[in-house]
Parts: C-alpha cells; structure tokens; sequence
C-alpha cells in the first residue's frame, strides 16, 4: 500500500490536501475527541464540568465576554505560538518536486497551513480562522485580521481586559469561526475561498489528482465527504490517513496511523525510487 502511495503521488499533476483535526496532533496541538481529551487539555473546563460544544458557543460572547475570549484567546496564542510538523513541509516537497497544483481544504482553524508556508489564495477552510474577527452582533459584514493580543488568567481560562471590538459598532467581537448552535457566524469569506476551490477542481478535472487526507473522522464528516466526492472523479486517487477510522472503499488507499507518521513512510520510498532510477540511467 505505501509503496502504491508512492507511486500515485510522484505521478501527481494535482494535490488536494484535506485536513481535520487529527493533522495538528503531530504538531503538539491538543486532541480535543470526547470530554476526556478536551478535560486533559483544560482542566478548568473540567472542574467547571463544561465540554467543549458547551464552550464553542456565541452565546457566552453575549452573557459573558470574558469567558468567551478565555476560550478562543487562549486557543488564538496556542496556535500562533505552534511550530507546524514537518508532514507539512514532506506535502509542499512532493508538490514542488512535480511541479503541480494544489489546494487545501482543512475544518481546522488554527492557520497551521499557512503557518507553514501554504498559499492564503489556495485555502477553503470550511469551519472559518480563529485568525479573523467579525463583529457578534452582525452591525457589518467586515472580516478582519485577529492582531489582538490576550492575556488569560489559566487557573479560570477567563481574558482579562480589554477585549477585542468591532471596528464599526465597537462591541465586544467574536473569532470568524463557525461554532456549536451559530446564527451569526459571517461565511462570505469561506463561502469565497469555497467557490475558489471549485474552480480549481474544474479546471484540473482532466488530471492525475492526488487527495491525501489527514486526521479527518467520521464525527464532524465534512471533509471525509470532500475528500470522497473528488475521489469519484475519473483521474483522482483518494489516500486516506487516520489513525482510528481510516476505512475507504476502493480503489482508494488507507493507512492506519498518524499524519506525520504516514507521510514519513512514503517519502522514504519517494526518494528512494527516485535514486533508484537516476543510478539505473547511470548504470
């Protein structure tokens, strides 16, 4: 299978990266899958007995800011402060090797692809950036950039003052993320880089594409489903990456293991058929 992986890659004319949760564990981003997972991360959500849909709510930007802000700022410097793993540099080798096009779809918001050098236009991150603002109360449909600074007191996980605000009605903001029970949630800006993405399938629908996907599950399925729409395209390969669910019918591919651990094991075979057909023209 990895040796299929292999093959099917170095042939690549096309690269769709999908990406869930599971691809930042490998980074040393938190595994927030169950109650026990998020707990471990925050213990004070724990004593407090609140899950992690119970805290990805717009509502508590209305009843109470500061513990709103506590939540997202304290997730908004844990993934600035992240240095990507180097699964995403083995991507954008590979890519640059074949000289391809790519795109990448991703529910994470955390911005660990762009952190790691990938193209802002070549971006559909379908769940929104903890990396832009929108105001809560919906006065405007700006999108900003998030240069907010937080400071959080980690015995309550709550944001000391001040708070970010909108730049037009100057009420307490809210991350452009689309969060648990969201009716205000502003997705033009996803809704863009979506119509971006289609158009990129489109116009490389007659080409070897390659999907490699990584930490996505069956839970929040969005990506899986992206990832298996591409795939029933004539000239697609789906290579799905997961540890815990990491079925696929065929001919798609499957490695059961972790992002990083997975993109190790077929770069290795990558390079080494490379090598081995530059010494066989030498021989």
């Amino acid at each position: 299978m990895i040796e299929r992986a292999a093959a099917v890659i170095r042939e690549a004319e096309v690269f769709v990266i999908t990406a869930g949760a599971g691809m930042g564990v490998d980074s040393g981003l938190p595994d927030f899958r169950g109650d026990h997972g998020f707990w471990q991360a925050y213990p004070a959500y724990a004593q407090l007995g609140l899950s992690f849909a119970e805290c990805a709510t717009p509502q508590h930007f209305i009843k109470d800011p500061h513990f709103a802000w506590g939540f997202y700022g304290h997730r908004t410097n844990l993934y600035r402060n992240t240095i990507p793993h180097d699964g995403f540099n083995i991507i954008k080798k590979w890519i640059e090797h074949n000289n391809a096009e790519y795109f990448v779809v991703t529910s994470n918001v955390d911005g660990q692809f762009q952190q790691a050098g990938y193209d802002e236009e070549r971006m559909y991150e379908v769940h929104g950036s903890i990396h832009r603002l929108q105001c809560q109360a919906r006065c405007n449909d700006r999108i900003w950039r998030n240069n907010e600074v937080f400071r959080i007191d980690e015995s309550t996980m709550r944001a000391g003052d001040p708070l970010p605000r909108c730049l037009v009605c100057g009420k307490v903001c809210r991350p452009n993320i689309l969060m648990f029970g969201d009716n205000s949630w502003l997705h033009n800006r996803t809704l863009k880089q979506n119509q971006a993405f289609d158009r990129f399938i489109n116009n490389n629908s007659g080409r070897r594409i390659v999907v490699i996907e990584m930490g996505a599950g069956e839970a929040i399925p969005t990506i899986r489903k992206i990832s298996e729409r591409i795939g029933r395209k004539k000239n697609a390969t789906v290579l799905r990456i997961n540890p815990r669910e990491p079925a696929i019918s065929k001919p798609h591919m499957t490695m059961s293991c972790g992002a990083l651990a997975g993109l190790k094991q077929i770069d290795e075979l990558f390079f080494k058929k490379k090598k081995e057909r530059s010494l066989c023209r030498c021989l």
